[in-house]
This record gives C-alpha cells, sequence and structure tokens, in this order.
C-alpha cells in the first residue's frame, strides 16, 4: 500500500478510523477504471456508515432466523417473491461488472439494492411474517448472496457475519462459491405492484405529515388488491376502520393498472390547531390572488404578449393555469 493517500492522509490513520473493510471498500469502488481516485474523507465516513447498516440488517436477520433448519423457498409472498426479483437482477449486474472490473458500477447498483430495497423495505415489510419460514428462508437466502457479493470488497465483516447463520453451504465464506443466476427465483410480475405499494406507503406518509394527522386517527380503506392491502395496513399501522366520521379528512388514491387504492384519514383538529391552518391557508390566497391579479394583467397588454420572447409569455401562461388550479384547491379547503 501506498505510503499516502494525498494531501498528506496516512492510510494507517484511516484504517484506524474507520477500519480495514471500509479503507478497502472505498479504494476499490469509488472510482471507474483507469481513471484516478481523489480521497474523500466524508466518502469514507459513509462507508463506515454502510457496513454498519449491513451489520445491523444481519443483527435483525439472524436474531429473527435462529431455529431455521434449512432454507425452503416456497409458499412466498409478493413481499418475498419482490425481493427476490430483485436480488436475482443485483446478482446478473454485479457478475457482469465484476468481469468487466467494473467495480465502482458494482458498489454503486449493490449499494441501492442492499440500502434501499433490502434494509429500507424488505427487513420492514418482512417484520409482519417473521412467523413464517418463507419469509425466514428469504431473509437468509438473500443475507447470504449479499454477504458473499461483498467479500471480496468487505472480507473481514463478511466472514464475522457468515460464521453466524444458522444454514450454510461452508463453514468459511472464503471457500464458498459467488452467487449464481437462479431463473426460477425471478418473479418479474410482482416488480411493479411492490413498486406501486411502496410509491403509496411513501404517498401517505407525506400527506400524513404535511396535514400534521396526529397518531390517534380513523382511516377507510379500498384496495382491489388483498396482498396491497395488507401490506398497506401493516406499513401504515392502520387499526381503527370506519366508514365514515364528522372528523376533518384528507384522501390519497393511486389507480394505476397495478394498483387501484383509496385510503381516507379522518382525524379531530384542535381549535387552536384548525385557526392555525385556517391563517396559512388564508395567507396563501392572498399571494396567489396577488399573483394572478398581476400575471393576467401581464397578459392582458398586447405590447408586452407581442414584443417578449414567446418562451417566457409561454411560461407566464403556465404559471397563471397552475397558480389558478392551487386557488382553487386552497378555496376548497377554506369551505
Amino acid at each position: 500500500m501506498s505510503k499516502s493517500l494525498g494531501n498528506g492522509i496516512d492510510p494507517f490513520d484511516m484504517t484506524e478510523k474507520y477500519g480495514c473493510d471500509a479503507l478497502r471498500y472505498y479504494l476499490n469502488t469509488d472510482c471507474a477504471l483507469g481513471t484516478d481516485l481523489r480521497f474523500d474523507e466524508t466518502k469514507m465516513s459513509a462507508t463506515w456508515n454502510y457496513i454498519n447498516k449491513i451489520w445491523n440488517a444481519s443483527r435483525f436477520v439472524l436474531s429473527n432466523i435462529e431455529d431455521l433448519k434449512e432454507i425452503k423457498l416456497d409458499n412466498l409472498s409478493n413481499e418475498d417473491k419482490w425481493i427476490l426479483t430483485k436480488y436475482e437482477n443485483i446478482v446478473k449486474s454485479s457478475i457482469s461488472h465484476m468481469d468487466r472490473y467494473e467495480f465502482n458500477l458494482f458498489g454503486l447498483e449493490t449499494y441501492n439494492f442492499i440500502y434501499d430495497d433490502f434494509c429500507s423495505n424488505y427487513i420492514e415489510f418482512a417484520k409482519f411474517n417473521l412467523d413464517k419460514n418463507s419469509t425466514k428462508s428469504t431473509l437468509l437466502f438473500v443475507l447470504t448472496g449479499i454477504l458473499k457479493m461483498l467479500h471480496p470488497f468487505m472480507p473481514f465483516v463478511t466472514e464475522e457475519i457468515y460464521s453466524m447463520l444458522p444454514v450454510k453451504e461452508t463453514e468459511s465464506i472464503m471457500i464458498s462459491s459467488y452467487p449464481k443466476v437462479k431463473e426460477e427465483l425471478n418473479f418479474d410480475y410482482t416488480i411493479k405492484l411492490m413498486e406501486e405499494i411502496r410509491n403509496f406507503i411513501t404517498k401517505s406518509r407525506i400527506t400524513k405529515k404535511e396535514n400534521n394527522i396526529p397518531k390517534e386517527f380513523k382511516y377507510s380503506l379500498e384496495c382491489n388488491n388483498l396482498s396491497a392491502e395488507k401490506i398497506i395496513k401493516n406499513m401504515l399501522k392502520l387499526n381503527n376502520e370506519v366508514q365514515d366520521s364528522e372528523y376533518s379528512k384528507v384522501t390519497i388514491e393511486s389507480n394505476t393498472n397495478e394498483l387501484n387504492v383509496k385510503l381516507t384519514y379522518y382525524y379531530e383538529v384542535s381549535e387552536e390547531e384548525n385557526k392555525k391552518q385556517k391563517d396559512a391557508l388564508e395567507k396563501e390566497k392572498m399571494t396567489l390572488e396577488s399573483n394572478i391579479a398581476r400575471r393576467e394583467k401581464l397578459l392582458s397588454n398586447p405590447g408586452y404578449v407581442n414584443n417578449a420572447p414567446k418562451n417566457l409569455v409561454e411560461e407566464e401562461k403556465i404559471k397563471l393555469e397552475n397558480e389558478k388550479k392551487e386557488l382553487a384547491i386552497i378555496l376548497e379547503k377554506l369551505k
């Protein structure tokens, strides 16, 4: 190893601070083949956080699969099929990138899969199905594959986690085989549905936050897919269903080829909060009315319309239409 990483940075200091795996992974995956690496300690820190995320996710999986004797990928839920399909896709692309020495692309794509798909989404889905061997098997199968893919870049942490797996093909990950593509575990038809469910859950959470919906709320839910309905109820913690309510309400809908769902939150707004929201809407209403009046005056001026650049005139027209739509929504809320 070089005595310096540039700018007087000692690699041994980085190893002491972030660990060998973080330094090894960062140096191998941060830049494209044939280009120079510009060392950035903030990226080293981010790599350490990434490894920590993998460690914590592994601890969760291990704590819930202690009684698993074998991996049996049958009777799978849509969530299981979705992550297995995502996993098979990443195995296929990782093999391709490794063959071409495209370690930066390998790092980017595996990061997105591990951090977003597996840790942030599938593990959250799995928490509601931990009584099923199919979900436990899926967790172990995917985690094992992740460790094998990352082992060339993070040898120490992957060996440590692998040694704790209740079911494994070899005693050491060093002599295990690299993941292979298994076409029978590709369930492409689940991808679009699960993406729509994820989008709807995200949209619902944002709407809930924007409307200051309290923890105590009621709801009504219409969904064309029982599997999707169960996931949505679990992830959004929906447990007090009503058909209608005299409380304030807000509705979120999604109508696509894969998913038709309508969720209405019913919630009680305090007098103080109600006044606060109304004052904010009144303020926004006044701003929009002022902007609309100004744009209408501008666009009714022949001198401006005929002499200004056409793209600017069109922009003004588009902004005017959008502001009118926003004003209509606010007026409806103020009724």
